[in-house]
């Protein structure tokens, strides 16, 4: 899979994509990162890539042209319209399963605005999506684009060491992920759990089952209306909704 990321802070993507797992995956070319400068597309002398909003108001806009122009660079060489992602407060919440369908794709663009946001007629015209990461405004689209390339890159065949690991994490089944527990067996009085302890596989998934209903069913109630829950696990949802007394 390739990223493309166009942006005006070209660092800020690579500094914080390019270490840990991430920076490792791009290192051994597990997936590519194509990180484009918008600024380097303007005609302005002075590189300016932002003006005054018509109609008025409070802060800039960025221009249309760099923005198009940046965009056909990047797919000059491609057979199809890639999808474009734009990161902005208004569009539908990345989740899960749009991580996993995005991770589908051979080529994803993001497109990072600042300012007020960005010329309405370039968005018309290439972006495919618009995504939010929360309901809260960020000063620009960097921070929601590492946001997603690490959780759609985390999908990529080899990226994570752990082949299991992508499977049995939370969101992956609908449901919150079961309580992690390491060396030492006791700290600060407490001891992990025995089951943990028993080397008994199916008791040790069944545990590991019951606590991700638990858990889910505390923290996060609504997921269960979408989860993918099997007969065993309506049954002991239902067993863990009587021992915490819930109606």
């Amino acid at each position: 899979m390739r990223f493309h990321v166009m942006t005006l802070f070209p660092d800020m993507i690579a500094n914080g994509l390019g270490t840990s797992i991430t920076g490792r995956a791009i290192d051994n070319h597990i997936f590519e990162l194509n990180i484009v400068n918008i600024r380097d597309y303007t005609q302005d002398k002075h590189k300016h890539v932002d003006d005054y909003p018509y109609g008025g108001g409070a802060g800039m806009v960025m221009q249309p042209g760099p923005v198009y122009e940046c965009y056909k660079d990047i797919i000059k060489d491609m057979d199809k319209k890639p999808r474009v992602i734009y990161m902005t407060p208004q569009g539908k919440v990345f989740s899960q399963s749009i991580a996993e369908e995005l991770a589908k794709e051979e080529e994803l663009v993001f497109l990072c605005g600042h300012y007020e946001g960005i010329d309405e007629r370039v968005l018309e015209e290439i972006v495919t999506d618009e995504l939010s990461i929360g309901d809260y405004v960020l000063t620009g689209g960097e921070l929601p684009a590492m946001v997603m390339i690490d959780s759609i890159s985390r999908l990529i065949p080899g990226v994570l060491n752990n082949g299991d690991s992508a499977e049995y994490e939370s969101f992956q089944d609908g449901l919150l992920e079961y309580p992690q527990y390491t060396r030492p067996v006791t700290f600060l009085d407490k001891k992990v759990p025995d089951v943990l302890l028993s080397g008994h596989h199916g008791n040790i998934a069944k545990w590991r089952r019951e606590k991700s209903l638990e858990r889910t069913l505390l923290r996060r109630p609504e997921l269960l209306e979408t989860a993918e829950l099997s007969k065993d696990d309506q049954k002991m949802l239902e067993k863990i909704r009587k021992k915490l007394d819930f109606s």
